[in-house]
């Protein structure tokens, strides 16, 4: 029987996991692991991760180890003797000697369908990679990353404006009921594996930096547009104009055709409150901006304080 949980995660995509793990009246939340507070802004205080103020909140006991494969965290966890340990976007590779401690195993939600998307930022590639849908998958995790067998998905469709940040949301809701209908189907002896494939059909969904930010006007604006909204709240895209940075937070890809000769980047359409620009194949419409030292704002707003020529160069 599942009763005493130990719960690893960090970011906010794992709070609603936590969250229902602690209002459920089945299973008993004994610690919780999450990475080491981080300094955050100018002043450099430490700020603790998401998990770490659910757990404070809760009354739970809160560990942050800089590497969980000292062999103190393994004495710790067999201290705590956990049925299952639950595993949300830790942000560390977890030792073979952990994942075997717990009868039931080690259990991870994964913002993906598997075997989709392994990796550490599956949510954001899928909307940048222009799929029509996401999910959730729970698996009993293996040394391999993201290989697990697969135990329970549910499919989310992704909306045509979605953003990284709006499928982050949905997806961290849906982790949060599927993982608890998990540990109910392993606790009640139904729960079925399913083996994934070696390869994934997908590439590895690696973390994203600052630089995939960067706008490449030689892409088409389907592409781009994609990029836009699957970077959207983190990192952002963004491009140079007139020698400063740009954010473009929102941008619709056209059917209409520029000119022909306008290089990648061209303004090639300007209007009061309209700017279209040239990419690789079809046409970009800017619709929200960010300059450099400012707020975000829409074109028209933009058009207003920076008039634009056709023929500038982004």
């Amino acid at each position: 029987m599942i009763k005493n949980v130990v719960f690893m995660g960090t970011p906010d995509f794992a709070v609603g996991t936590l969250k229902a793990l602690i209002d459920s009246d089945k299973y008993q939340v004994q610690a919780v692991f999450t990475q080491p507070d981080k300094p955050k802004g100018r002043s450099g205080a430490l700020q603790m991760p998401p998990v770490k103020s659910v757990a404070v909140s809760a009354d739970i006991p809160v560990y942050q180890p800089v590497k969980i494969r000292e062999a103190k965290w393994l004495d710790v966890l067999r201290s705590l003797q956990p049925d299952v340990i639950v595993v949300v976007a830790f942000g560390q590779i977890i030792p073979k000697a952990i994942l075997d401690l717990p009868p039931y195993g080690c259990i991870n939600v994964h913002a993906s369908l598997l075997p989709k998307y392994r990796g550490a930022a599956p949510i954001q590639w899928a909307v940048i990679n222009g799929e029509k849908e996401s999910g959730v998958t729970t698996m009993r995790m293996d040394e391999g990353l993201d290989t697990g067998d697969m135990i329970l998905k549910e499919i989310v469709p992704i909306a045509p404006d979605e953003t990284g940040g709006s499928l982050f949301d949905k997806l961290s809701q849906v982790g949060a009921h599927l993982l608890i209908r998990t540990l109910e189907q392993l606790d009640e002896g139904t729960a079925q594996f399913e083996r994934q494939p070696v390869i994934s059909p997908t590439a590895y969904a690696s973390m994203l930096t600052k630089k995939d930010g960067q706008i490449d006007f030689i892409r088409s604006a389907r592409e781009i547009e994609c990029r836009i909204r699957g970077l959207d709240p983190w990192p952002g895209t963004w491009t140079i104009f007139r020698g400063k940075h740009l954010k473009i937070w929102k941008a619709a890809a056209m059917d209409a055709c520029a000119a022909s000769g306008n290089a990648p980047g061209t303004v090639c359409t300007v209007t009061k409150n309209a700017l279209y620009l040239q990419t690789g194949d079809g046409v970009l419409s800017i619709l929200e901006v960010q300059p450099e030292g400012k707020k975000r704002m829409s074109i028209d707003a933009f058009l207003r304080g920076y008039p634009v020529q056709e023929g500038e160069q982004f």
